[in-house]
């Protein structure tokens, strides 16, 4: 995705009102995807997910993505593959948020280091994934656009 295209959505993200931007990464390395595990006492803990999170004030998407990825996981962005799209959510404390999710490719795999969840597990396209709604659908997507 060109810088060109990451600005257009945070132009519609402000005119749409979303309160906050949340991006997130598909990380597929040989054909497995990588998901973690939000702690047990954080919000939504023990549900399965993308390493992502917020955009901070000022931040573009792409490098928020980037920022994220490597404090949740110690993993370093090669190259962003493709967007798989978005979907929007009314946090816990009542905020509108839109996360947008890309395919990612990145360094080292092995050496996931995870600083903010309990748990990580790869899974392929014919394996069952403990995730719910819009992010096993996002998954799907990743899988048949790769495969």
């Amino acid at each position: 995705m060109h810088l060109s295209e990451v600005a257009d959505l945070a132009r519609q993200d402000a005119a749409d009102g979303v309160e906050q931007q949340i991006v997130a990464a598909v990380i597929d390395v040989g054909g497995r995807v990588l998901l973690v595990r939000r702690s047990a006492g954080d919000s939504r803990g023990g549900e399965w997910e993308f390493p992502g999170g917020k955009v901070d004030p000022g931040e573009d998407l792409d490098t928020a993505l980037r920022r994220e990825v490597a404090e949740e996981t110690g993993l370093d962005i090669v190259a962003v593959t493709g967007y798989l799209g978005a979907f929007d959510y009314v946090s816990q404390r009542g905020r509108y948020n839109r996360q947008h999710t890309w395919s990612v490719t990145v360094t080292a795999a092995d050496q996931v280091r995870l600083t903010e969840h309990d748990a990580y597990t790869w899974v392929s396209a014919g394996d069952e994934h403990p995730l719910g709604g819009e992010l096993e659908t996002l998954l799907h997507k990743h899988f048949q656009q790769a495969g």
